[in-house]
């Protein structure tokens, strides 16, 4: 595991967000109490966490709070509810998540405006991921 820590400034600058959304998600379970880790400094005590983790974490809640709950994804995370997993689809104007269960067909278009689906193509994606995820995959496509 990556052991790489990122302090609590750092993080609140690189994602813009304030020191009251940070703990008001550690309170709805978004972020685990376990990853905030506190370590002595010149300053008396600063606040860190594991880096790829928490960073992972942060993008996930930001990406997905426009489409969903917070309060709905904090469930998913915490395992009360089944999570599904999620594909992101990143452009350079922005990511959009999906729950997988919720995709019915993904199709590219070329240049000439001729549509070609790839759904078979990304189930097979997945299904190779089946050993490592234990069958998830084979609940979502039927």
């Amino acid at each position: 595991m990556d052991d790489k820590l990122i302090s609590k400034k750092e993080l609140l600058e690189k994602y813009n967000i304030s020191y009251g959304a940070l703990y008001r998600w550690k309170r709805m379970g978004l972020i685990p109490d376990d990853w905030f880790i506190k370590k002595s400094s010149v300053t008396g005590q600063a606040t860190y966490f594991p880096q790829k983790l928490v960073c992972e974490r942060i993008e996930l809640i930001q990406n997905m709070k426009e489409d969903v709950l917070l309060e709905e994804l904090a469930k998913k995370l915490s395992g009360e509810e089944n999570a599904d997993d999620m594909m992101v689809i990143s452009t350079e104007y922005g990511e959009k998540t999906y729950y997988l269960k919720d995709i019915s067909s993904v199709k590219v278009i070329n240049k000439k405006g001729e549509k070609t689906d790839i759904t078979e193509n990304i189930k097979g994606m997945f299904k190779a991921e089946e050993n490592k995820r234990g069958g998830f995959f084979s609940r979502i496509f039927k």
